[in-house]
């Protein structure tokens, strides 16, 4: 295992655990390689919504314990509620070490303000249709496993991969139109709230950019997801970088632990226990 790169912040989101389009082993060799202050999980982190206990493979688990390890061990971790994870917002404001649960949080970053939240407040979709905004999850979930059928067959005969629901973003122009309509809203509100970064994750859509408007500027950032673009950011000597997995030669010729091939599927129960039992024993 290579040294481990320090950071200061590092920040994800939507990885939807206990869903089959989850990257979870990617994930896991991302976590194991960094070495953060704090850890933002931007929302969506366990997808509630689809969540069932026929699925969930020891690779997800591994994620879990990881971030419970890492919270154990002293990095501060901030569980940011999202809108697949959002039966967890009643305990906005738990905390458990190192571990909190919370709807927002603003971090001073070098004198600088980082507002952070999941975005789906500007989802109106969320708003006034969540049956329809579940629905919808359902049908990307089903998108993802067929676009996962068709990479493993164009990779067996030489061929790149490709992103259906990237290609349908790209294509359709109410997608686009609705990417650029939530990032300018959460400029918006953040130049007007005075802060210097305004951090969201929702529409799986990675980035950094300045927006300026009549009233000032502000850095939006965008963390992404790991089911398709497998990014995250991070903020290190005053600076902050959008992390590309598919850029990082060393994590993708990493061979795969025997931790990580485990694909046995745990019941509720079983999940809580091991919980339990790992941070018990990182404590120690």
């Amino acid at each position: 295992m290579s040294k481990k790169r320090s950071v200061e912040v590092a920040v994800i989101s939507d990885v939807h655990l206990g869903t089959y389009g989850c990257r979870a082993k990617e994930l896991l060799k991302y976590l194991k390689s960094i070495k953060p202050t704090t850890l933002v999980l931007n929302g969506d982190i366990i997808d509630i919504w689809q969540f069932s206990k026929r699925y969930w493979p020891g690779s997800h688990m591994q994620i879990v314990k990881q971030i419970f390890g890492m919270a154990a061990k002293g990095v501060n971790v901030y569980y940011v509620t999202g809108n697949h994870d959002e039966m967890l917002r009643k305990f906005d404001g738990f905390t458990m070490g190192s571990l909190k649960i919370v709807n927002k949080v603003v971090l001073e970053l070098n004198r600088k303000n980082a507002w952070i939240f999941h975005g789906d407040v500007f989802d109106i979709t969320m708003k006034h249709s969540k049956w329809l905004a579940k629905l919808g999850a359902i049908g990307y979930d089903t998108l993802i496993l067929l676009n996962a059928f068709v990479n493993f067959v164009r990779e067996k005969i030489g061929m790149g991969r490709v992103s259906f629901s990237k290609k349908i973003k790209n294509r359709v122009k109410g997608a686009v139109n609705f990417i650029d309509d939530f990032e300018n809203t959460a400029a918006e509100i953040a130049i007007n709230n005075e802060y210097d970064y305004v951090i969201c994750g929702h529409i799986h859509n990675p980035e950094i950019k300045t927006i300026k408007t009549g009233q000032g500027s502000v850095v939006y950032l965008n963390s992404g997801d790991w089911v398709e673009n497998l990014t995250a950011l991070e903020y290190n000597k005053k600076k902050w970088s959008l992390y590309r997995f598919s850029d990082d030669i060393p994590l993708n010729e990493e061979k795969t632990t025997e931790a990580e091939e485990e694909e046995e599927n745990l019941d509720v129960n079983m999940i809580y226990k091991n919980l339990v039992e790992e941070f018990r024993l990182t404590k120690q």
